[in-house]
């Protein structure tokens, strides 16, 4: 085959394959990466005793500090499956900081 012949054929078939593979590409499914589930934070509802229950979950382990409006702080051990509990505490609006991270409790 001579050269301008083979230029003939193939040049289309070189070009059809450039405009192939940008759509093959496009073409495969995309999976975002899995999102940090994010940390969760809340009291329970007043209890007979006057108290309520403050719970979260999503937290990395290790610890925490809990800030609370009614005068009530301290550190807290988050659990290996991210959750904490701590009991009996003063009703009030409540935040958990770990690291540099700062959640709102709701509730």
């Amino acid at each position: 085959m001579n050269r301008r012949t083979r230029l003939l054929v193939l040049g289309p078939l070189v070009a059809a394959s450039f405009v192939a593979a940008p759509a093959a590409l496009a073409a495969v499914p995309h999976t975002p990466p899995a999102a940090v589930p994010a940390a969760t934070c809340s009291t329970s509802g007043v209890l007979e005793n006057g108290k309520v229950h403050l719970s979260g979950g999503g937290f990395t382990p290790g610890p925490a500090y809990v800030y609370g409006s009614a005068g009530f702080g301290g550190t807290v051990e988050i659990a290996q499956n991210g959750g904490f509990q701590v009991m009996n505490v003063p009703p009030g609006q409540y935040s958990v900081r770990q690291g540099g991270e700062m959640t709102r409790c709701s509730g």
